[in-house]
């Protein structure tokens, strides 16, 4: 490699060794983990402070150490920013984080019409801007997007076939996205970037075949098969809200399901019923049990098929996890299941979001820290 490849590559090896640093590190320590000379890390620091991407600290005397604090040095995650949108069939959340992957931004507002991708997708544009200003970043800080949507989505982010419309089919989200901000955009379906945060943030850090499991009044899958997303033929995985052998949309209108929907006077209703299951109401603890009937139908198949190590409920279903889990799992031992373990989600509502985050991340990871190099 020529001189200027080569500091390309120790930027690189430097920048990622700040990024996966828990805290604040020093030029002993950077020499430790890279194995390059004090003088070229001084050297690429300075670089790096110059154009914003590290902070040198205030020095800090070691405890029972007469001699000079050690100069330490921290990324600025924020310098460079990510965004992330979410797109339901009734409104857009939107975030935007830093390159740790933190939150530091959001917006959130209705949809004008569902059924006109073209001004959805003017929505989406517009929050990611008022997400932008609530972190107090500056556009030209922003550096790439993704966003999570129903429906099955190819690698490409391109709409294939989303339930009970067909206005969608064919968008092309990234390429959408990427006129109205001007960033590199990435798309994919919102339970596989549930899927993928969980692994990342969530309750799956430990496993590496993993569903992220939506069911009731919205039904989705998101698999991770050794801890990649799984999404078949044109984004088509887990979509079994189509599977008309499979009776997914039988309990649509039930007040239980309706802890999925993404109508918060549907929400509530159904965190009423619960509330009252809780209680000890025959009536409500009636409906719950059909309702567990119902999704253990359909986990009773998934063990058999993917056959994941954990099952994660996610999409609204962790607001009754308490009630859920304890029956799923007498159900599914009954039904003589492999030992799939059942978790419920700890990222709520921003599970896309995270997920989609992660997505950003992983596709510019080279475009922001440069060439990927085994450390020392």
């Amino acid at each position: 490699m020529n001189q200027s490849a080569v500091r390309r590559v120790n930027t690189s090896v430097i920048l990622r060794a700040l990024a996966v640093s828990a805290g604040p590190t020093t030029l002993t320590a950077l020499a430790e983990w890279t194995s390059l000379s004090r003088r070229t890390i001084e050297l690429i620091l300075g670089s790096l402070l110059e154009t914003g991407w590290v902070a040198e600290l205030d020095r800090v005397p070691a405890k029972g150490s007469a001699g000079r604090p050690a100069r330490r040095y921290e990324l600025r995650a924020e310098h460079a920013l990510l965004a992330a949108a979410q797109i339901t069939t009734a409104d857009v959340l939107a975030v935007v984080a830093d390159v740790r992957g933190r939150i530091v931004g959001r917006a959130h507002r209705p949809l004008r019409s569902y059924q006109d991708p073209r001004s959805s997708l003017d929505d989406v544009a517009e929050l990611v801007q008022e997400a932008l200003a609530d972190a107090g970043g500056s556009p030209e800080r922003l550096r790439a997007g993704a966003v999570a949507s129903g429906g099955a989505i190819d690698d490409d982010g391109v709409v294939r076939r989303l339930v009970h419309t067909t206005r969608w089919e064919g968008v092309d989200l990234p390429k959408e996205l990427a006129r109205r901000v001007r960033v590199p955009w990435f798309a994919d379906n919102d339970s596989n970037l549930g899927a993928l945060a969980e692994r990342w943030r969530g309750v799956a850090a430990d496993h590496d075949n993993v569903v992220w499991a939506v069911l009731g009044n919205r039904a989705g899958l998101g698999i991770l098969i050794r801890g990649t997303v799984h999404r078949g033929l044109d984004g088509a995985a887990g979509e079994i809200i189509e599977a008309a052998s499979m009776p997914v949309g039988s309990v649509e209108d039930r007040p239980v399901a309706w802890l999925t929907s993404p109508e918060p006077d549907r929400r509530a209703v159904a965190l009423d019923r619960f509330e009252a299951a809780r209680s000890g109401d025959a009536t409500a603890s009636a409906e719950v049990d059909g309702f567990v009937e119902h999704m253990a139908s359909i986990l009773t198949t998934l063990s058999w098929t993917v056959a994941p190590s954990l099952i994660v409920l996610g999409g609204g279903l962790e607001a009754a996890a308490d009630v859920l889990l304890p029956r799923l799992r007498e159900a599914l031992r009954r039904a003589r299941t492999p030992a799939v373990e059942l978790r419920a989600t700890v990222l709520g509502r921003d599970a896309a979001l995270v997920g989609a985050v992660k997505l950003a991340l992983d596709r510019m990871d080279t475009e922001l820290f440069g060439p990927l190099v085994p450390s020392a």
